[in-house]
């Protein structure tokens, strides 16, 4: 509010105190996306149209998918402690394949990635290849994704670019996979995507609705009834301090929960 630390400072101050850290995959920072203009060929900054609308999470990004997602929450019974338990969302926006598959094209991530894969690159056309495509992915096509960002997309241009020469396959549509394809504001420059990304995440546009969206991740929304009205309820599986491992007896119940987590991602603890 005072202008006395950036919004980046602030995020990563609120990922430490919720227990995120760049030491694990499973509860890796987690930094939203802020821009929904991945089209044109310059950026502005003052037009409230270029931003990703904070205030709701990566699944209600659009009137037609929140209303899926609405859909999905009410035909599922609640059942606790099963696959089918009611939630508006199976996956998670903050996972280890989620981290290691935007940071593939460096090391270690790229060892983890196919560790993670069971030794070898994802399908082509399902590896991070593009920006556009993947905002378009997390907030509009696909309803198994709502994934956010990392902190690298906004200071690192290096993981853009595919300077160890990976072999990373090929799409169904001929492309052969390297360099991350950028915004056409980025005139194919790893470091103005940064550097322009970076001064979207602090924009007064941002600045004056950041707040919302740490409600979404860290906050008051994160669970429970203002989580359901907010559209933003994950399985609970997802919720690590709600869980108590230690009283589940069952070593079949507790590995499948302990699989569930570190596949799927984890909800940060709340602040």
């Amino acid at each position: 509010q005072k202008r006395e630390i950036s919004n980046f400072d602030y995020l990563m101050y609120l990922n430490t105190l919720a227990g995120r850290s760049y030491n694990d995959y499973m509860q890796y920072p987690v930094f939203p996306w802020v821009l929904a203009d991945y089209h044109s060929e310059t950026l502005n900054l003052t037009d409230p149209h270029t931003f990703r609308d904070l205030s709701k999470p990566m699944g209600a990004q659009t009137v037609e998918r929140k209303h899926k997602f609405i859909q999905r929450f009410n035909e599922v019974e609640k059942s606790e402690g099963d696959l089918s338990a009611q939630c508006h969302y199976c996956t998670h926006y903050s996972s280890a394949i989620i981290v290691a598959s935007y940071l593939v094209r460096m090391e270690p991530f790229t060892q983890t990635f196919c560790s993670l894969q069971g030794g070898s690159f994802d399908v082509a056309d399902r590896m991070f290849h593009s920006v556009k495509s993947t905002w378009e992915s997390a907030s509009r096509d696909n309803m198994s994704d709502v994934r956010e960002l990392t902190p690298e997309f906004f200071y690192l241009p290096e993981f853009l670019t595919n300077a160890n020469h990976f072999e990373l396959g090929c799409m169904q549509d001929g492309t052969v996979l390297g360099d991350v394809q950028l915004p056409p504001w980025a005139d194919g420059d790893p470091h103005k995507f940064i550097l322009l990304h970076r001064q979207a995440l602090e924009s007064d546009y941002v600045s004056a609705h950041l707040h919302r969206w740490i409600d979404l991740i860290f906050g008051h929304k994160q669970h429970g009834s203002a989580a359901v009205e907010a559209v933003n309820t994950y399985h609970p599986y997802f919720y690590g301090d709600k869980m108590d491992l230690n009283n589940i007896k069952d070593p079949l119940i507790k590995s499948t929960i302990l699989g569930f987590i570190s596949n799927f991602g984890q909800i940060p603890k709340q602040v």
